[in-house]
């Protein structure tokens, strides 16, 4: 049966609701010093904000290393009535210190099927997807490295795969080395960050592959490219790709939320969305946020 995997528990796609498919509750990085997100209580306070306009589940893309602070995520997720979906995998390698890395070689995938399968450390929760990245325009070795890891880890659980395009680049390199050498099923992969590279050719390449396209992180540092990103959404829609599209704030500073001042995880409702159906129309925006993230986070788990 095919279930989303919480930190709650499996559920049912279509009991997600209206889903915020890329952000993040805590998120630590030594690139970000002064600006983390670690506290309790400011990511209760935006999750009930984003309760309060509609919304019903949050895929938290801050992977392995990062603060995940997955031990708090279960009583986060009953107090507010937000689904949450953890990820296990990692992120570019400028964003830990060597010794992590290092205890790491060689085992990331054990490591990522256990997140999955068993629980992050001692929490029990498990993870419901795994987050990887590119770089810009490329994929350095620890790209490939952590990417073939995380192949590995879908083959033996059936996990779907985020990526983080750098600037929105990259993505049929990274469908080249997932999909096509490692053998992962082109629907179990998420290309994030698209809205920062409007390129509408290489939208439409990387659509036609089967993978979910996501749309994520407007109104923060790429503010330059938001008002591209409906025609994008159109265009794609339009060629018969709306059932591929994913939308997500990606929240990565206490500045950025909602309750610190920032746009937060409610601008994903409060102006995003209506913004997008002035362009493709509600109905199509409500299947975005809506249907889309059940079955791009929905898995037959093994």
């Amino acid at each position: 049966m095919t279930a989303v995997r919480t930190v709650l528990g499996d559920v049912p796609p279509e009991h997600l609701g209206v889903c915020d498919a890329h952000d993040h509750l805590f998120f630590g990085s030594p690139l970000l010093p002064g600006q983390e997100l670690r506290s309790v209580s400011a990511a209760r306070a935006e999750l009930a904000a984003f309760r309060a306009r509609g919304g019903g589940a949050v895929a938290q893309w801050t992977p392995y290393g990062l603060g995940r602070r997955a031990a708090d995520l279960p009583a986060l997720s009953r107090e507010t009535g937000v689904h949450i979906v953890a990820a296990t995998g990692l992120h570019q390698d400028v964003h830990y210190d060597g010794a992590t890395l290092d205890g790491l070689r060689g085992r990331s995938a054990e490591v990522f099927v256990a997140e999955l399968t068993e629980g992050i450390g001692t929490s029990g929760v498990r993870a419901g997807f795994i987050k990887v990245a590119g770089g810009f325009h490329g994929l350095d070795a620890h790209a490939r490295r952590t990417m073939a890891a995380a192949a590995e880890a879908h083959h033996a659980t059936g996990a779907p795969i985020a990526v983080h395009l750098e600037l929105g680049t990259g993505a049929l390199d990274v469908l080249d080395l997932l999909c096509g050498e490692s053998g992962v099923p082109p629907h179990r992969v998420i290309l994030g960050h698209l809205n920062r590279s409007p390129d509408g050719v290489l939208h439409r390449q990387a659509a036609e592959s089967g993978c979910y396209l996501a749309f994520d992180g407007p109104s923060r540092a790429h503010h330059a490219t938001d008002w591209r990103m409906p025609d994008a959404v159109r265009a794609l829609a339009e060629a018969g790709f709306g059932d591929r599209l994913l939308l997500g704030g990606d929240t990565t500073t206490a500045a950025a939320r909602s309750v610190d001042g920032g746009p937060g995880m409610p601008y994903l409702l409060r102006r995003v969305r209506p913004r997008l159906a002035l362009a493709v129309g509600e109905e199509l925006v409500t299947r975005i946020l809506s249907e889309n993230p059940g079955r791009a986070f929905g898995v037959e788990w093994r």
